[in-house]
C-alpha cells in the first residue's frame, strides 16, 4: 500500500551474501571483499593503474612539459623526434607530445562525461519503466526502441554537419543516444529486483515509490550500472575517434586523439610514424584498459561470485 496512513518505517535492503547472519549488514566489509576481488583480477587492475597514468600524462603533463597549442608554426613543421620535440611536430608545427596531452584531455573529459551522463540518465528511465510496470513501462520501452532504430553514427553526422562541433555539443548529443542500452539493462534489472521480499516490505510499510527507487532498486542495480558506465566510455573514445576520422571532430587548435590519428594517416606513405602511433597507441589503450576495468568491476560487483 503507497500512501497509506501508517508511518514510513525503513526497511532495511537485502543483506549481502558475504555478512554473516545476525551481524547486519556492513557496507565497509562488503566495499573491501568488492576490491579484493577486484584487486585479484590482474587485468583489471592493470587497466586502473593504465587509466590513473593517463590521467596523469594528460591532465599533469602540460604542468610539467610546456608547450604552445595554439598558435601554428611554420618554422618547425614535420620534424622528427629529438631533444626538443620528444615526439617531433607535425604539419602545423605542434609538438606532437604536447599535443598528445592536451588531446587526450578532449578525449577523456568527454569520454567520462558521456559515461556518467549516459549511464545516470538511463539508471533513471529503466528503473523507472521496471518498476511502474504496465502500460507505462511498455510505454517508456517502446519510446526506447523507437530511438535504438535510429543509426547512431548518421545521426551524429547530420547533427555535425549543421552545427560546429564544440566538446559539450558532442557530451550532449552522445550521452543523449548513449543512455538506450543502460536503460534497458536497468529496466531487466529492476524487474527483478522489485519482487524481492525487501521491497514487498518496503511498498507495504507505506514507503513512497521515489524512496524504493531510490534507496533500494538503484542500490542493488548498482553493479551493472558501474559496469556499463566503463564500457560507454570507451564506446564514447571511439565513437569521437570515428567522428574525427570522417572530418566531423573538434575543429583546430582543439584536439583530439581521434583528430591527430585522422590527420597522421595523411603522412603514411611519408614515414612520419610519429604522427601515426602515439595517438593510435592511446586510443587503443584508453579503450583496452576501461574494458579490463569493466570486466573487474563484473567480477567484483557479482553477487555470486562473493559468495563463500
Amino acid at each position: 500500500m503507497i500512501g497509506g496512513g501508517s508511518p514510513e518505517i525503513d526497511v532495511p535492503t537485502e543483506l549481502h551474501p558475504s555478512v554473516e547472519a545476525g551481524t547486519g549488514p556492513r557496507s565497509s566489509s562488503i566495499f573491501r571483499l568488492a576490491w579484493a576481488v577486484f584487486i585479484e583480477n590482474r587485468l583489471a587492475a592493470l587497466g586502473l593503474v593504465v587509466v590513473i597514468l593517463l590521467m596523469l600524462f594528460c591532465f599533469l603533463g602540460p604542468v610539467i612539459y610546456h608547450t604552445n597549442q595554439v598558435r601554428t608554426n611554420l618554422a618547425t613543421t614535420d620534424l622528427g623526434p629529438s631533444a626538443q620535440h620528444l615526439l617531433g611536430t607535425d604539419d602545423l608545427g605542434y609538438d606532437l607530445l604536447g599535443r598528445l596531452m592536451v588531446g587526450g584531455q578532449t578525449t577523456m573529459v568527454i569520454g567520462l562525461a558521456v559515461g556518467v551522463l549516459a549511464t545516470g540518465l538511463g539508471v533513471m528511465w529503466g528503473t523507472v519503466a521496471g518498476f511502474a510496470g504496465g502500460a507505462i513501462d511498455s510505454i517508456m520501452m517502446r519510446a526506447v526502441d523507437a530511438l535504438l532504430a535510429i543509426p547512431a553514427l548518421f545521426l551524429l553526422l547530420f547533427i555535425a554537419t549543421v552545427f560546429i562541433p564544440s566538446e559539450p555539443l558532442l557530451i550532449v548529443v552522445i550521452s543523449a543516444l548513449a543512455w538506450l542500452v543502460p536503460s534497458r539493462l536497468v529496466r531487466a534489472e529492476t524487474l527483478s529486483v522489485k519482487t524481492r521480499q525487501f521491497v514487498e516490505s518496503a511498498s507495504a510499510q507505506g514507503a513512497r515509490p521515489t524512496r524504493i527507487i531510490l534507496r533500494h532498486l538503484i542500490p542493488n542495480v548498482f553493479g551493472t550500472v558501474a559496469v556499463n558506465a566503463t564500457f560507454q566510455v570507451a564506446d564514447a573514445i571511439l565513437l569521437i575517434t570515428a567522428l574525427s576520422f570522417l572530418g566531423l571532430g573538434i575543429p583546430p587548435p582543439s584536439a583530439n586523439w581521434g583528430s591527430m590519428l585522422t590527420n597522421g594517416v595523411n603522412f603514411v606513405s611519408t614515414g612520419h610514424w610519429w604522427l601515426i602511433w602515439p595517438p593510435g597507441v592511446c586510443i587503443v589503450v584508453a579503450v583496452v584498459a576501461f574494458n579490463f576495468i569493466g570486466d573487474g568491476l563484473r567480477d567484483a560487483l557479482d553477487v555470486r561470485l562473493q559468495r563463500r
